[in-house]
Order: structure tokens, then sequence, then C-alpha cells
């Protein structure tokens, strides 16, 4: 009776409340997700000590995930242009909680990475379908906030995945993987009687309101492959992705080595001072963006711009830190400014993409970074084998997003393409 309470009550709002609800039930199941996909690289003592392996084979745990995921979310955000958006979401967060909860049975290296590879599928449909509802109740110029607010959670969750490496070293890694499980289950049963897609969107052209025709996943992929400034997009996601996703793989390592602490300590320190610091920057850029918006309908590239212009300077001042206390100060300054760019994504997407195919662009993007951030953890990880210091690598993925600004400003769109400003 409760539960057709809330459903009730979800159908009944409407508006601004409507929609800031919608983000608020989307939130916790981007936190589940970053928990359960990023802990693992907190645990890096405990899991090559149980299951031994390789420095490039502990990097192919977060690599192989990240390639599946990347290879799949395409056609996972092609299910949420195609069908309705809340049952893919539904169905993604069951089945990674499923997922994460059967890698604790993992006692072999094959057995892991075959955990990883079914997390990387069943977490794929997520965000592409999240996003996307977001931008559907979102429509004006709350949109970058309101998708700032949603990966709040996703860096909530990057941050609270250092508890992955206390748990592992206090009491044993399936552990872990068990107890971040169930919260995902009993979620996602909750939010099958109160999440709901918007009215009148599914099936319907979302600008004349009339039946649209069938989306198809092909038509979808050539119309997007054939926008140069979609295209402009995809590269700065590329070179963006690759960079990012070796801090994040490697940082809690580099920590530890660098400043002679534990696995738990910086296990916890890598994920929750750059995540915090990732968090301020999603809203702090979600705010001026908006407001700009009101004026310049290129806010969301100049904001990003001027996020990489201090982002770039701060990374190579921590990867060069003797001091631990400096090297956290640039970390943060970093995490904060970093994250101008990753909140307005999705807007340049909208952008610059058919609104029909707005899930399946957003699974095209996450496809670029998803797999040249595999590439490159692997990539690291073989590097680490022949002994190269984290610190000059560091170093150079963050000089690698000097050419995200050229790339920037080389993206156009039409002025008919941008969002009519609406009291939201």
């Amino acid at each position: 009776m409760r539960l057709q309470g809330a459903e009730a009550m979800t159908t009944r709002l409407s508006g601004a409340k409507r929609a800031w609800l919608v983000v608020a039930m989307l939130w916790p199941v981007a936190f589940i997700n970053y928990i359960d996909r990023t802990m693992l690289t907190t645990m890096h003592e405990s899991l090559v000590t149980s299951i031994h392996m390789t420095e490039a084979q502990f990097g192919l745990l977060t690599s192989v995930f990240l390639w599946v995921y990347g290879v799949m979310i395409p056609a996972a955000g092609y299910l949420s242009d195609r069908f309705n958006r809340r049952w893919v979401v539904i169905g993604s967060l069951l089945g990674w909680s499923l997922t994460t909860f059967l890698t604790a049975c993992a006692n072999t290296f094959p057995q892991l990475l075959a955990a990883r590879v079914c997390l990387g599928l069943s977490e794929c449909c997520c965000v592409p379908a999240a996003m996307a509802l977001i931008t559907d109740y979102h429509p004006g110029s709350t949109r970058s906030f309101a998708l700032g607010v949603y990966q709040t959670g996703m860096m909530a969750g990057m941050m609270f995945g250092g508890i992955g490496g206390w748990l592992s070293e206090q009491y044993s890694w399936r552990l872990a993987f068990i107890l971040t499980s169930l919260p995902g289950m009993a979620y996602g049963l909750l939010l099958i009687f109160t999440l709901r897609d918007k009215p009148g969107q599914s099936g319907r052209n979302q600008q004349t309101g009339e039946m649209a025709a069938p989306i198809r996943f092909g038509t979808a992929l050539r119309t997007l492959l054939g926008n140069p400034a979609f295209v402009l997009e995809m590269a700065v996601v590329v070179v963006l992705g690759a960079a990012g996703w070796i801090i994040i793989g490697w940082l809690p390592t580099f920590m530890a080595e660098r400043f002679g602490m534990a696995q738990g300590e910086s296990g916890f320190l890598a994920t929750a001072y750059l995540n915090g610091a990732t968090g301020v920057g999603l809203i702090a850029g979600g705010l001026w963006t908006a407001r700009w918006n009101r004026t310049n309908p290129r806010s969301p590239i100049y904001v990003s711009i001027a996020g990489l212009a201090v982002a770039i300077p701060a990374m190579l001042m921590a990867a060069n830190a003797g001091d631990f206390h400096m090297a956290l100060i640039w970390l943060v300054l970093f995490g904060i400014t970093r994250t101008f760019c990753d909140v307005n994504i999705v807007p340049i997407l909208c952008l610059v993409a058919d609104v029909r195919y707005r899930g399946t662009a957003i699974g095209v993007i996450s496809t670029c970074t998803s797999f040249t951030g595999g590439v490159m953890i692997y990539f690291v990880g073989a590097l680490r084998d022949i002994h190269m210091d984290l610190g000059r690598i560091f170093a150079i993925a963050a000089g690698s997003m000097i050419l995200c600004v050229g790339l920037l400003l080389l993206i156009k769109f039409k002025p008919e393409q941008c969002p009519i400003p609406i009291a939201d």
C-alpha cells in the first residue's frame, strides 16, 4: 500500500517539482553504480595477495570492465531511445548488483575477470538512460545544474569506493563486494514503484508531440557520426577519458608509493579528496553554466575551457609535489576545475546532436571515454612492470588535456539547436 501511495504521489507531481524528484531518485543509482565499479582499484594489495596476478593483470581487471562497457554502451543508449527509460535504469541496477554479489565468489583470476566482464555488461545501460531521462525533464536552463547534481552521485560513489580498500584490509575483500551489492538490489525494487518516464515522451516526437517513427540503431549511428560537431565532441571525450581514467585507476597506488601510506589509508584519501572536490566542481560548474546560459548559449563550451585552463597546471603540480599536503591541495584544485568540463559534456551534446538519438549519443560518448580509458589503464600497468614512475605518467596525462581546449573551440552549432529557456 505504501509503495502504491509513493507511485501515486510521483504521478501527481508536475513541472519543476517532478523534474527535481526524478534527479533525487536517480542520484542513489549513480552513487551505487560508482561504488561497485571503482572500489576494486583500492584493493590492490589484498587482491594480488589472495588471487596471484601481475601488475598488468590487476590493471586488466579495470580495463576489461571499461572495454566491455565501452563496446556495449552505444547499444545500451539505443535501448533508452527505443524503449521505456525507467525499465532500462531499473534492469541495469538489479543486474549489476547481482553481479557484484557474485564477484565475491571468485577464486581465480579468470573468474574475477569474468565477473568484471559481466559488471560491464550490466552497468552499461544505466548512465545513458538516466541522463536522457534527466534531459527530458530539464529542457531549459536548469539542464547543466540538474546533470551536475546527478553526477555528484557518481563522484560520491567513487569517493566512498575507498571503503573497499578499508574493508578488504580489515576484514575481507569478499565481504566488501557482498555488503555493497545488497543496497542496490533493495533500491532497484523500490524504483519499480516510484520512477516514471516523462509523460508524453515515450514513442513521440519531442518537438511536435506526434507519434514518431521507430528509432533505428544504424540510422542513429550514421546521423551522429555524420555530424562534424558531434565528432569533435567525441575527440574531446577521448582525450579526457584517457587522462581521467589513468588518474582514477592508479591514484590510490600513487599515493601509497609516493608518500608511504597503507592500502586502506591511500585508497580512502585518494578517492575521498579527489571525488569530494569533483562533487564541488559539478555543482559550481553546473550553476555557472546555468547562469551564463541565460545570455550565451555557448556557455557549456566556455565554462569547460575555463575549467581546463586551471585543471591542467594543477595536475602537473600535484604529480610533481614532494610534500603530501601540497599534493593534496593541487589535487583538490584539479578535481574541482576539471569537472567543469565533465558536467557540460551532455549539455554540449544536446546542442549538437539530434534529439531523437540522445540516449544513443550519450552511449557513443561514453564508449569513447571507457574504451580509451581502459586501454590507458592497462598500458600504465605495463609501464609499471618496466618501472616507470607514476608521477611522470600523471604529468603526461594532464598535459595531453591541452588538446581539449582547441577541440572545444572548434565545436559549432546552429542557433535553433539551443534549448528554449523556460521556467523550470
